[in-house]
């Protein structure tokens, strides 16, 4: 599990992988997920674009007319056109803020291929693609291998036993740093999405 992340049962789940539709969903070990990352960049010679999804903040959530919450928030961050070498180079830079974060969601994503690799909370990764098959062998490359019923963290998740995420800090940031940090870099606010 990252640092930041906590399940009740870890010894339901394995590294492992399901494909679905236009997606492959699989648990990776914290270990494992930034060389997964740069050779998903290696993998598309295009432009590519970095994403990151972080939860609102209390005080910018939406609220009724009584002042409750109505419901929670992520909002969605993209660096577009980057090249293979400024991928890495923000990978390099933030790569292991946001891996060992609990509350994130991170990933790239290229422009023309419109595939994309998102790692999430609990150690849930998925890969956007049309062609799943060509990432089989990938997979294999870091002991994943491939089932019909994958189980997540999430499956296994009730109410009397949840699971627990926090945020991460590193040198004084964390990655509510980052969108202020990264306006150099061409980060910008794309939406706000429900949870």
């Amino acid at each position: 599990m990252k640092k930041c992340c906590s399940v009740p049962f870890p010894e339901k789940l394995s590294e492992q992988y399901e494909i679905l539709e236009n997606r492959i969903v699989a648990n990776v070990g914290a270990d494992k997920i930034k060389n997964m990352i740069l050779e998903f960049i290696d993998m598309h010679d295009e432009w590519l674009f970095f994403i990151l999804e972080i939860p609102t903040n209390w005080n910018n959530e939406p609220k009724d007319e009584n002042g409750e919450l109505m419901g929670r928030h992520k909002d969605v961050y993209y660096i577009d056109g980057c090249s293979q070498e400024k991928a890495k180079s923000i990978l390099s830079d933030i790569g292991d803020l946001l891996i060992d974060d609990g509350m994130n969601c991170f990933g790239f994503g290229a422009h023309e291929s419109k595939e994309e690799i998102l790692f999430e909370k609990y150690n849930v990764m998925t890969i956007y693609t049309h062609n799943p098959e060509k990432y089989e062998a990938f997979l294999k490359n870091y002991n994943i291998t491939k089932t019909d019923n994958l189980v997540t963290a999430w499956d296994t998740f009730s109410e009397e036993h949840c699971g627990e995420s926090e945020i991460y800090e590193i040198d004084g940031k964390n990655i509510y740093s980052i969108p202020e940090n990264y306006i150099k870099y061409g980060i910008y606010f794309a939406e706000r999405r429900e949870e």
